[in-house]
């Protein structure tokens, strides 16, 4: 664990924002956006959580941006399996909940400038979130369901060197959108994606999640208002 970060090594279209342990980045981002622009990456210290918002202006009207979600859930997928003992699954729950072995570590969410749904936001915030090491005192097992990254095999972990990670993914899949169209976005996703289950599952460029059963039958979930309370704060054991 890298106990002095002098500074992040980041992509160069990158700009650092540090806090304190007990910052939030998540706050701090959305507050600052509108000055900060696109690319300013927020991370908070804690040696406890993996916390870290990225400042966006999407070219795309807010129904099709909202998709940024599933590019941050792979990032942080993707980030998370170079450091994964190669045994542990890192699995989704539509829309933004991460399970890594089967537990639940963490998420994303995205916040915006109110716009309506055929314009361009002037900025969103895509916030990662995940839960390092079980809180003092708490036990492995205690709460069914809920794990930690260290409980998982990641050992020393630190939110630094997984951010690192997690930027270059990031960037990665929004270039990989940009170039390839949404199929890219939804196809990586559905890799990933555990539950809700179905015989055939797919995503409309809304995000909205499409879901087919054996008989035929059709079920749609939308993403705006999934995205109006987080699942994966508390599942996952994260405080908003």
């Amino acid at each position: 664990m890298r106990a002095e970060v002098p500074g992040l090594d980041l992509p160069p279209l990158y700009r650092e924002v540090r806090l304190r342990e007990a910052g939030d980045a998540f706050a701090h981002a959305c507050a600052i956006a509108a000055e900060a622009g696109a690319g300013t990456l927020v991370w908070s210290r804690s040696p406890r959580l993996f916390d870290v918002a990225v400042v966006l202006e999407p070219a795309m009207p807010l129904g099709r941006a909202r998709s940024a979600l599933y590019v941050g859930m792979s990032a942080l997928a993707d980030a998370l399996a170079l450091h994964a003992p190669p045994e542990n699954p890192i699995s989704f729950v539509w829309p933004d909940l991460v399970e890594v072995n089967g537990g639940a570590v963490g998420g994303v969410r995205l916040a915006w400038d109110e716009v309506g749904e055929q314009r361009a936001p002037a900025w969103m915030v895509l916030h990662a979130g995940l839960r390092l090491v079980l809180d003092d005192g708490a036990e492995p097992g205690e709460a069914p369901g809920v794990t930690a990254l260290a409980e998982e095999g990641y050992g020393e972990i630190d939110g630094a060197t997984l951010t690192e990670s997690y930027a270059r993914h990031l960037m990665a899949g929004l270039h990989d959108w940009q170039d390839r169209g949404f199929q890219a976005v939804a196809t990586r996703y559905l890799e990933r994606l555990d539950r809700p289950r179905a015989a055939r599952r797919g995503l409309d460029p809304s995000g909205d999640l499409l879901l087919r059963a054996e008989d035929g039958a059709e079920t749609r979930h939308a993403l705006a208002p999934a995205l109006a309370a987080p699942s994966w704060l508390g599942v996952a054991g994260l405080d908003a």
